[in-house]
């Protein structure tokens, strides 16, 4: 379970990287999801750092959940 955690977490902060590249340089279409949520129009920087913090934050527990058993 601590590596599809971590694995989950990585796969949402890597969406997060890829989307402020994409919004910053034009690459990675095909990986920044937040582009294709209408209702972020004009939030998605600010989706994709939350996504970074939440991929983080997912790692994070998936490390500790398996030192605390």
């Amino acid at each position: 379970m601590k590596k599809f955690g971590e694995a989950l977490g990585f796969l949402i902060a890597l969406n997060g990287v890829a989307g402020l590249i994409h919004e910053w340089l034009g690459w990675f279409r095909l990986w920044a999801v937040v582009r294709y949520l209408d209702f972020l129009d004009g939030y998605e920087i600010v989706a994709n750092i939350a996504l970074i913090v939440i991929g983080a934050i997912v790692m994070v527990a998936a490390d500790q959940m398996k030192k605390n058993t």
